[in-house]
């Protein structure tokens, strides 16, 4: 957002702020203004807490095409937002905006190295492999799968994860996306942008007859509210690559509480593959949520009765209360569905399926049309 946007937006909540302190407390301007400063700094310092991983700056890119405004983190080392090996380093979005509503951004509020995973609580704490923002993917086979190579290597030898890199495996324990395994060589990395797109490439030989060169291109789409995620997966090694990748979509939208606003719909009825819990449930084609999600409600749900066809690789997520909502399609049909949400996020996880001969490549896409509806009074 624009610096002079947001002055305008926090001069308006201050204004609003003072006056609804002061007619509610009953206090004097001193008093009220105290009270409103204290208010005002947690709510700053909350913000700063839920933008930050490593200290200091990232490494990114901003694009636009006038319509969608979308910060983009970049893959570095040193300086990137994410360094963990469970997602692709490529794409991570930290914020999009489309007429004045929020689509993406950090969904933790407290970075913490010690997590393996998140603990969800006040505030919710990620640790350095699953502490992403946006429609960051990892390739995995299977929800509760492995990595290329991971099965075969012995501890201390190299497997491949596509996306990050060369790594060791530590122990025999079995393959985990939360367990950040040291990275022995990240790979050839390359970039190239324009004002409304970036480019992302990536060569790799991991070892034992695995290697490929991996490009991801983000395009918002000239005068409209699309974005497309374009990819090409060339495997230059000696063996097949068979694996799946997922898209974890987490969706901020508007930085607002998950709850009954909150709406999922798919193209085919959902149809849960074990009783739901009382944080959601399934009407028709959507996905509800009855209640406020508060402290540690943690909703994970995994779906089947979408088809062996990419029409039904579409999802529409709504916010009813402030109308911004997206409209989510793949090019490739789905093997797998799973939906996870906390209170500041809700996040729908299509996986599809990759086979790649030796010397073949594979192509797949993601197509987000944002919109804002009427707001529900």
């Amino acid at each position: 957002m624009p610096r002079e946007k947001l002055a305008l937006r926090v001069t308006l909540v201050w204004i609003k702020l003072v006056r609804n302190v002061r007619k509610r407390s009953g206090l004097g301007p001193v008093k009220t203004m105290k009270m409103a400063c204290c208010i005002l700094m947690l709510f700053w310092a909350a913000l700063r807490m839920q933008a930050q991983t490593y200290p200091g700056t990232y490494s990114q890119k901003e694009i636009s095409n006038g319509v969608l405004r979308a910060k983009v983190y970049l893959p570095d080392a040193e300086n990137g937002f994410y360094r963990g090996t469970r997602f692709d380093w490529a794409g991570v979005i930290g914020s999009l905006e489309y007429k004045g509503h929020q689509y993406f951004g950090p969904f933790f509020e407290k970075f913490n190295p010690a997590v393996p995973d998140v603990v969800i609580g006040n505030p919710i704490e990620a640790g350095i492999n699953s502490a992403a923002s946006g429609p960051v993917e990892e390739f995995t086979s299977g929800p509760d799968g492995t990595a290329l190579v991971y099965t075969e290597a012995k501890a201390g030898e190299a497997f491949c994860k596509i996306g990050v890199g060369s790594l060791r495996k530590i122990d025999n324990a079995p393959y985990s996306s939360y367990t950040n395994y040291p990275i022995l060589n990240g790979g050839k990395r390359t970039e190239k942008s324009g004002p409304d797109w970036i480019e992302f490439a990536q060569d790799l030989t991991c070892g034992s007859g695995y290697a490929y060169t991996y490009t991801k291109t983000i395009r918002l789409e000239k005068d409209d509210s699309v974005m497309t995620i374009e990819h090409r997966l060339i495997n230059t090694g000696k063996k097949a690559i068979e694996t799946q990748v997922y898209d974890h979509n987490f969706l901020t939208i508007d930085h607002q509480t998950t709850g009954p606003s909150i709406s999922i719909q798919f193209a085919f009825t959902p149809q849960p593959t074990a009783a739901l819990d009382k944080l959601a449930e399934v009407r028709g084609k959507q996905l509800f949520f009855p209640t406020d999600f508060r402290g540690s409600d943690t909703f994970y749900g995994e779906f089947k009765g979408f088809g062996s066809s990419a029409k039904d690789y579409e999802i529409t997520v709504e916010n009813q209360k402030s109308g911004a909502a997206v409209d989510i399609h793949g090019d490739q049909p789905m093997v797998y569905l799973g939906v996870w949400a906390v209170r500041t996020v809700v996040a729908p996880e299509p996986y599809i399926e990759i086979k790649i001969p030796v010397g073949e490549e594979f192509r797949w896409k993601y197509t987000y049309r944002f919109y804002v509806k009427p707001q529900r009074k």
